[in-house]
């Protein structure tokens, strides 16, 4: 049994921001959201996050995360006065706890499996996580005998020459066995410079403490300001792109594209240069996308083609050519073998199979049928200044250039609209509508002067 505590307490000053540093975004998820994420699997009885600095803004940001539980640290005096919080709400309880940072967005959820295994097995007091770095300057080292038991943890400024040359850093993650950790947090101390009670020295004063190495280190590193925020954006996108290329998705260019964790790729699919994909987006196999496009929480299905445009809220079914240049959203639903093209809107529309918008249109709130050919500069007026209207279009119609369609409006099946005509009223099945004026022609008029 084991309850997850996340410190997310602190100001995170550095950030120079209004926004609390745990709510940051790092690849389309909050920090300490990530950090909640790494501990799903190993299925904890209790998740407590102790909130401080803007607490109920950031209870506030994370009220739909169910069975998810709120500490109040009024007054941040320190890591171990955070754990302090605890004592009541755990009074009774037997098992072990996971102590993590809001801040280290970056923990493999097989690490913390790893930790609570050993951790567990060897009925440890308390186990670290500890890592061995190149250059360990300004962190904590960790001293251990030969079978990982601590012997020692000294801050790095305490350090002697010899104990520098020591790479094990405490990562600052814990998993004490709560009995133990109880005991010992009312006899914390705040003898230092900062006046505040750390965690770490609850690990001096119980026995035995193992540490465990992780293997990637890059997994420990936290974010205190926005270049840490971006190298770990950087981090976490290697991580992807590995992952998807493996699995057989063709990255040209993989510097230049982006790609959230939600995302959902499918073999043979191209993702081509200066191409982002955001959200709950899933793209399947045989579609290429780019370059130059962002696709954000939309569903591509089989050999869609995106060029230059963008996708957002929104379904493209199979074998579609989308762009240059065209813009679909607010759940438009384009069907399979169509054409969008140039400069083309799409918003809150539905297009049947084998339709055609092939160049400068915009379609608002329409629903339009199979087979219709939409001309060259054909727009939806959708809003009347109060109120969106919708434009419905019959199969097989065909518009002609530069057509106004007035909502709400009604064209049948197979009905042919005459290029330049402002339709305001309902035209029924099979018939040609024209609404413009009759050219007139003056002959010998020159303008005097």
């Amino acid at each position: 049994m084991v309850v997850v505590a996340i410190l997310a307490a602190g100001r995170g000053t550095r950030m120079k921001s209004n926004l609390p540093k745990v709510l940051h975004p790092l690849g389309g998820r909050s920090l300490v959201y990530r950090v909640l994420d790494s501990v799903e699997a190993l299925s904890p009885s209790r998740r407590i996050v102790i909130v401080g600095y803007q607490g109920q803004e950031v209870t506030t940001a994370m009220q739909t995360i169910p069975d998810l539980e709120f500490v109040e640290q009024t007054v941040q005096l320190g890591t171990g006065h955070a754990i302090q919080q605890l004592l009541p709400h755990l009074e009774g309880y037997t098992g072990d706890l996971l102590v993590l940072n809001g801040d280290v967005p970056l923990l493999r959820t097989e690490t913390l499996k790893n930790l609570l295994q050993i951790h567990q097995a060897h009925e440890n007091a308390a186990t670290i996580l500890t890592a061995q770095l190149a250059n360990p300057k300004g962190y904590g080292r960790v001293f251990c005998n030969s079978e990982n038991i601590v012997q020692q943890m000294v801050e790095d400024k305490d350090c002697t020459a010899a104990q520098k040359q020591n790479h094990r850093v405490n990562a600052g993650i814990y998993c004490f066995r709560w009995q133990d950790l109880a005991k010992v947090l009312p006899h914390l101390s705040a003898d230092n410079a900062q006046k505040e009670y750390y965690l770490p020295d609850a690990v001096d004063m119980v026995s035995p403490v193992m540490a465990v190495d992780v293997e990637d280190y890059q997994e420990i590193l936290g974010i205190n300001d926005r270049l840490q925020l971006a190298n770990a954006y950087d981090i976490l996108q290697s991580r992807v792109k590995e992952k998807w290329m493996m699995a057989g998705v063709t990255l040209i260019d993989p510097n230049s594209i982006t790609i959230d964790e939600t995302v959902e790729l499918h073999p043979d699919v191209i993702i081509e240069p200066q191409t982002h994909l955001r959200g709950n987006t899933v793209i399947k196999t045989g579609c290429r996308i780019g370059p130059g496009s962002l696709i954000e929480n939309s569903q591509l299905a089989e050999n869609v083609t995106v060029q230059y445009s963008v996708v957002i809220d929104s379904i493209v079914h199979a074998n579609t050519r989308v762009g240059p240049y065209s813009h679909l959203r607010g759940h438009a639903e384009v069907g399979a073998n169509c054409r969008i093209g140039n400069f083309v809107e799409l918003k809150n529309t539905q297009l049947g199979d084998r339709t055609n918008v092939s160049h400068l249109s915009y379609l608002g709130d329409a629903t339009v049928g199979t087979r219709v050919n939409i001309g060259a500069g054909t727009i939806t007026a959708n809003y009347d200044g109060v109120k969106k209207h919708r434009t419905k279009i019959g199969d097989r119609t065909a518009t002609g250039s530069n057509t106004v369609l007035v909502a709400p409006v009604t064209l049948g099946n197979d009905v042919y609209v005459a290029a330049g005509s402002t339709i305001t009223e309902d035209v029924p099945d099979e018939s040609l509508a024209i609404a413009r004026q009759r050219q007139v022609v003056k002959l010998g008029w020159k303008r005097k002067g």
